[in-house]
């Protein structure tokens, strides 16, 4: 189920997401085991605490600075960043909903689009059609991947190693 643009879809949606509903029939599966270890360490300082930013290619554009944020519940592309991959407003889906966490205001969200978005390299890559909220805030990024992006990609993204890993048709692939 995803968010709907009406309060009852929303209200459906955040229902579905507070019950505990165990079906491991409906869990998916990965035939690749994505691993971790000391040889991803390299080229790191320590101590660090840095947010993982990678690049993506959204709408058949590269956009560098993208947060990767399993913290955040939606996709977000900011405004001047749709505006410059070459996309206008006449194109949004108008949705009217607000989001909360930009510095702990909140923020209403000017539309919706959905995008195709690339991660990797040609022969290691994945691409997945993502629904961005896009939103008139100021930000140091560009775009931000929360859950439902990092899920559609099936990725994980241990912010201690700094790296982002999935599968993909060819082997495991990762953005660092």
């Amino acid at each position: 189920m995803t968010v709907g643009t009406t309060k009852n879809s929303r209200k459906a949606y955040a229902r579905e997401v507070m019950s505990i509903v165990i079906d491991t029939r409906k869990r998916a599966k990965t035939e690749m085991t994505l691993q971790f270890g000391d040889p991803d360490l390299d080229g790191l300082k320590f101590p660090q605490d840095d947010p993982l930013v990678i690049t993506l290619i959204i709408g058949n554009c590269p956009v560098k600075r993208v947060l990767v944020d399993n913290g955040a519940s939606v996709e977000i592309l900011f405004h001047d960043t749709f505006l410059r991959i070459g996309y206008t407003d006449s194109q949004l889906t108008l949705y009217d909903i607000t989001i909360y966490g930009f510095n702990g205001v909140e923020c209403q969200v000017e539309g919706a689009i959905r995008l195709p978005v690339t991660i990797g390299e040609e022969l290691r890559e994945a691409t997945r059609m993502l629904n961005f909220q896009v939103v008139k805030v100021a930000s140091t990024y560009n775009a931000i991947m929360g859950r439902i992006g990092i899920h559609a990609i099936k990725a994980v993204p241990p912010t201690y190693h700094m790296v982002l890993k999935f599968p993909t048709r060819n082997g495991i692939e990762e953005e660092k």
